[in-house]
């Protein structure tokens, strides 16, 4: 009886602590978050990254205002896109969930994002207005819905959107005139509005509405209320088109881009001439083409001088909304990043008259082989910047890999908000602070595209004209594993040391001693892939291998239980629970109603099969088979609703993880079956920690 009043008193004391540390974080004020995500910008492309160290006679890009931002920030050297293609990469930036358990794969351009957590919904549960600007492109492919597409961004947790709907919209940069691929809607909420929009630049015509937005809201809120946008440009891919004039002069709240709100002149620079302006630092430029001084220069195609100018036009934006947080004196609380969906582009979509576009004028990608499409480093690594003043210390450089789908936790750590249990990603913070132990994150990519890399000579041998088809890019430390073509599961990983060999010129996998990472790699394949059926793949129907039990396991599951009053199931963002115990049942564990349970163990597989498992509960929860989303009973779930999901399992022991919701009805009940029919609910008779 003492002992139960022992524990009764320790909980409330957990519970008032807790109570107490949110309160105290509430009071703290919240970040405001800029996310700029750019359409096909290679990592090479950046002067800090790459072009700055090119010799003075090669062609070369320049990124001042970027240049300044990583300066006054931190760099992400090995950040990766989750897909190296635009609606792919982006739907798993949105949601936080890798390729392996998303909803979105392939080339599925405007296929509708799922209706859960996204960055929008997650942020604004943290108390942030929510505005998207720019390219969307994952609203769903049912024309006859429109306006009210079922993944329109006001359904997927936005307050506001401004911008091009549709995937293919982008790929025009005067959404009126249409000079090359014709008229565009542009859509502000449910409204088409267009029609006001004559020589309207897109990079500018967003720049400017961010910045109207910006002034609006600090003006409204007095930085008493923060606010999450993500500005989503449509360049530099797609049509090189050319802006109206030079930026306009200054920036900032007074300078740069405006917003008129005035019919046929709705921003500053909706003047001159479409599709005309090249920037001066590359009009005239030349470059040494045969790499020999003593002949004469060329000049530069006017191909290249377009994109360099949409490239320096989207840097002058970046400089703009800057000196804008820092003339409204919010500079300081607002975290902004900068980076790109997939690796450099080959198109241009310009008449025949001009050259074709290839990354390999300015070495798009870097150090690196491969572009936007492939699963080398050149398609797949992401030219990351971020800006905190308030937290992140300048010239930081972060050479941990990450993946852009850690961009959800990350801001939700940020934002001190809980972090939902189905994302995939892990947050930065720790690791941009130098604040506690970075998770580590977990670089899985799958893909599918019908043809093969550009047969570059800038590219190695064993890389150029490689078929591509089913592909996947998986990192554990140092090493990257990389399948092209892939036919079986059993097929080999190259594997690269990309920390050393940035080009993976040295396939280390004719190694006999990595034999071990080989096996690693495929075991890893297979324990991340999720089965879709709208982007089949080859080892769809392969057994998920087990990992080695423990010598010291025993009967049960582990238990943590972290209080506090959650909205949605969650992985918490506490460090350490506030009891934890073992339990034979699900029922058995002996905690407040007010929190979070996380069950943790090995579930026995006896025999090798397909295996059905089904939950309902009265509240809400969340089971991972491995770093499988198996069991969604989270975002949308009414209670006691049956849910199941049918795998293919190895005999042995597989890594569960349970989380769930306590509340007035903590009924929570797993089941499994195999081949035999039975059925059996999770317990300790069938698992170990």
């Amino acid at each position: 009886m003492k002992s139960s009043k022992r524990n009764t008193l320790r909980y409330t004391l957990v519970l008032l602590w807790s109570a107490l540390a949110l309160s105290t974080a509430n009071a703290q004020q919240k970040p405001n978050i800029i996310y700029i995500l750019v359409d096909d910008l290679g990592y090479g492309d950046l002067g800090v990254l790459f072009q700055n160290q090119k010799a003075k006679n090669l062609p070369a890009l320049f990124t001042p205002n970027l240049d300044a931002m990583a300066k006054a920030g931190a760099i992400l050297t090995q950040q990766y896109a989750n897909a190296p293609v635009c609606a792919p990469s982006r739907a798993s930036l949105l949601t936080g969930v890798n390729q392996g358990n998303a909803h979105i794969r392939d080339n599925q351009f405007d296929k509708a994002l799922e209706n859960n957590h996204t960055m929008a919904t997650v942020l604004k549960d943290a108390g942030y207005t929510t505005v998207a600007i720019g390219k969307w492109g994952l609203q769903g492919t049912d024309e006859k819905q429109r306006p009210n597409w079922p993944a329109h961004p006001l359904k997927r947790g936005f307050d506001q959107y401004y911008g091009y709907m549709r995937h293919a919209d982008g790929h025009e940069h005067y959404p009126v005139e249409g000079v090359y691929r014709g008229k565009k809607e542009v859509w502000n909420n449910y409204n088409e509005v267009s029609a006001d929009l004559q020589k309207c630049y897109t990079t500018d015509l967003w720049t400017a509405k961010a910045k109207d937005f910006i002034i609006g809201f600090e003006k409204q809120h007095q930085a008493k209320q923060p606010f999450f946008m993500y500005l989503a440009y449509d360049a530099p891919h797609a049509v090189l088109e050319l802006p109206t004039q030079a930026y306009p002069q200054g920036g900032g709240l007074k300078g740069g881009l405006q917003w008129l709100n005035e019919k046929g002149k709705m921003i500053n620079s909706a003047t001159g001439t479409v599709d005309s302006y090249v920037h001066p630092d590359y009009a005239n430029a030349s470059y040494d083409d045969d790499r020999d001084p003593s002949t004469p220069a060329k000049p530069w195609p006017d191909t290249y001088k377009r994109y360099a100018t949409a490239v320096r036009r989207l840097d002058d934006a970046i400089g703009d909304i800057r000196t804008l947080l820092t003339d409204l004196k919010i500079a300081d609380n607002t975290m902004i990043v900068f980076t790109s969906d997939n690796g450099p582009s080959i198109e241009s979509y310009l008449p025949k008259q001009y050259v074709p576009n290839h990354p390999t004028f300015f070495e798009s990608y870097g150090p690196f082989d491969g572009i936007k499409r492939d699963c080398w480093e050149g398609g797949l690594r992401m030219p990351s910047v971020i800006a905190w003043p308030k937290r992140i210390p300048a010239g930081k450089v972060i050479n941990t890999p990450s993946m852009l789908s850690d961009w959800l936790p990350t801001f939700a750590d940020a934002a001190g908000a809980p972090v939902p249990a189905r994302i995939t990603g892990v947050s930065l913070v720790p690791a941009l602070t130098q604040t506690g132990k970075p998770a580590e994150s977990k670089v899985y990519v799958e893909y599918f595209e019908p043809g093969s890399t550009p047969g570059f000579s800038a590219f190695e041998a064993s890389h150029a004209n490689r078929k591509r088809n089913q592909m996947q890019m998986l990192r554990i430390g140092d090493m990257v594993g990389v399948r092209y073509n892939i036919k079986s599961a059993d097929d080999d990983f190259e594997i690269y040391n990309v920390v050393k060999d940035p080009k993976q010129t040295d396939n280390l996998a004719k190694n006999a001693g990595l034999s071990e990472l080989q096996q690693q790699f495929r075991n890893m394949a297979l324990q991340a892939h999720a089965m879709d059926q709208d982007a089949k793949r080859p080892y769809d129907s392969i057994a998920i291998p087990g990992v080695t039990k423990p010598e010291s396991a025993k009967k049960g599951l582990k238990w943590l239980f972290f209080p506090g009053t959650f909205r949605y199931v969650t992985v918490s963002n506490q460090s350490k629970p506030a009891a934890s115990g073992v339990v034979q049942t699900l029922s058995a564990a002996t905690t407040p109603n007010k929190g979070m349970l996380n069950y943790q163990g090995l579930i026995k597989i006896e025999k090798k099969g397909t295996y059905t498992f089904k939950l309902s509960t009265g509240s809400k929860a969340f089971v991972k088979l491995h770093q499988i989303n198996l069991l969604d009973a989270d975002f949308g779930y009414t209670s006691k609703q049956v849910i199941e999901k049918t795998v293919m399992l190895e005999a042995g022991y597989h890594p569960l993880n349970v989380y769930a919701l306590k509340s007035t009805d903590n009924s929570l009940k797993i089941d499994f079956k195999g081949e035999d029919g039975v059925w059996h609910s999770l317990s300790g008779e069938n698992c170990v920690y």
